[in-house]
């Protein structure tokens, strides 16, 4: 099912993100891509490591979906955190980089109408 895979698709994103966010934050890699200066990683490590752990929570929203199976039980639950996950990249797209909108609240859009409509 695609919306099965959308929604894999998606808590890996936010896994990455997690990783990038609470522990390579101040990396060569992870600073060229969220275009930051290492004086600026420094300064920010412990508000970055923050937002890793809510990524790491949609991640595990999930995770926990997907184990439950989507069609089936889980799917309530992928519908309320893909539509958190949506809501956060467009306030992020809004606030911080447009990019955001594009990895983070797109994927989770198909997933969430992939989901709906049992595709």
């Amino acid at each position: 099912m695609i919306g099965t895979a959308l929604v894999a698709l998606v808590a890996l994103i936010h896994v990455a993100i997690l990783v990038m966010e609470m522990f390579l934050w101040e990396t060569p890699r992870v600073r060229a891509i969220f275009g930051i200066s290492p004086e600026f990683a420094m300064n920010t490590r412990v508000l970055a490591a923050n937002q890793g752990l809510y990524n790491g929570f949609l991640a595990a929203g999930l995770i926990l979906a997907l184990i439950r199976g989507i069609p089936g039980q889980g799917a309530d639950l992928a519908h309320f955190i893909l539509a958190c996950v949506i809501v956060a990249g467009l306030y992020g797209a809004v606030t911080s980089s447009r990019r955001i909108l594009y990895v983070q609240a797109a994927p989770a859009l198909l997933a969430l109408f992939a989901v709906l409509f049992g595709v």
